[in-house]
């Protein structure tokens, strides 16, 4: 339907004028009733797995209930949106968070209050972090600029780690969970790198995917040799051979924007996808075929999934509107808990 205003004998400033007024107290009544419900990042503790911490435009949400009610713990986020999160795997009040703007912040307290601890990177623009699960003062860092940073101290110096790197973005690190020196890299329009040695030089490993725009690393966790690769305009790789060769592979995942895969941990067969308007993805057999499960799912926009380490039939998906959608059941089904999320893009 078309609308068509004239005035007669009206200034066009002051027309102009009115409209933006209109626009804006509409705007503002619009909002004063509608939560934005989106979460760019989720994070479970992972001793214990009913705490969770959801990444927003608006800061740092936690929940301690599995998500039942949400309480703000920003305290000292002078940079916004979050954007990741990595929490400590054995001591688990102590996370980290990358903010859209690319610093680093660290909390040592579960969340209460946050310090910046990126002053020493030479190139903020902080992409992605992981942290050593077997000395977790050892954090990495990949830049926009192209660069790996590493600190041995929880964040209070930082050196960088980039020999052999492309001279190209890096999008997302991964490390192996068992061999903790062998970390991947994902470079933007550079494939895969590789390091075996804690960071201190890098190698190709992926050929086949040197013109592809790596967007998301994740590493079977019993299995850590098996990687899988996802591409930002689509299309998931894996390879079973710690990168030497990589196939395409994801039948039923045709044509999905995936923004998150994330891997059963007691049965590394079963993986879920969040993608960009189809909802959750699951397959049970290594990524071969996949399902849609998105019943209850409102929001089909997912961009981040989170799986209870102890209990992993429950799942947590972060969307773009809806808020925090929890399954009990593996994915069979799906509610929302956004309870106290004022700002869910998680």
């Amino acid at each position: 339907m078309k609308v068509r205003l004239l005035v007669r004998g009206t200034c066009p400033k002051f027309l102009w004028l009115m409209l933006c007024i209109f626009l804006f107290s509409t705007f503002i009544a619009y909002a004063g009733t509608l939560t934005y419900l989106s979460a760019s990042c989720l994070a479970i503790d992972p001793l214990t797995p009913t705490t969770i911490y959801a990444g927003t435009r608006s800061g740092v949400f936690k929940s301690t209930d599995a998500g039942d009610s949400w309480t703000q713990v920003s305290t000292g986020l002078t940079d916004l949106p979050v954007a990741s999160l990595a929490i400590d795997p054995c001591t688990s009040n102590i996370i980290y968070a990358r903010t859209w703007a690319g610093g680093v912040f660290k909390s040592s307290n579960g969340g209460d209050s946050w310090t910046e601890v990126s002053s020493e990177l030479t190139a903020r623009d902080v992409q992605n972090l992981v942290i050593d699960p077997f000395t977790p003062t050892t954090v990495y860092a990949g830049t926009w600029d192209g660069e790996v940073f590493k600190t041995t101290n929880g964040g209070d110096s930082w050196t960088q780690v980039s020999t052999g790197l492309a001279d190209l973005p890096v999008a997302c690190l991964a490390i192996d969970p068992l061999t903790p020196t062998t970390i991947y890299t994902g470079i933007q329009y550079g494939g895969v790198f590789k390091s075996t040695n804690g960071g201190d030089s890098w190698t190709q490993v992926s050929t086949e995917l040197t013109d592809f725009p790596v967007d998301f690393l994740a590493i079977d966790p019993l299995t850590p040799a098996t990687v899988y690769v996802g591409i930002w305009n689509g299309g998931i790789y894996k390879s079973t051979n710690k990168g030497d060769s990589w196939m395409e592979f994801g039948t039923g995942l045709t044509g999905q924007q995936v923004n998150s895969l994330v891997i059963d941990p007691l049965t590394s067969t079963i993986i879920y996808a969040g993608t960009q308007y189809g909802g959750v993805f699951k397959s049970t057999n290594g990524g071969d075929s996949w399902i849609q499960v998105n019943t209850g799912l409102t929001d089909l926009c997912v961009f981040s999934l989170a799986i209870d380490p102890l209990t992993s039939t429950i799942i947590y998906a972060g969307t773009q509107y809806g808020g925090v959608f929890k399954s009990t059941d593996g994915g069979d089904s799906w509610t929302a808990v956004s309870t106290g999320l004022t700002d869910q893009n998680v």
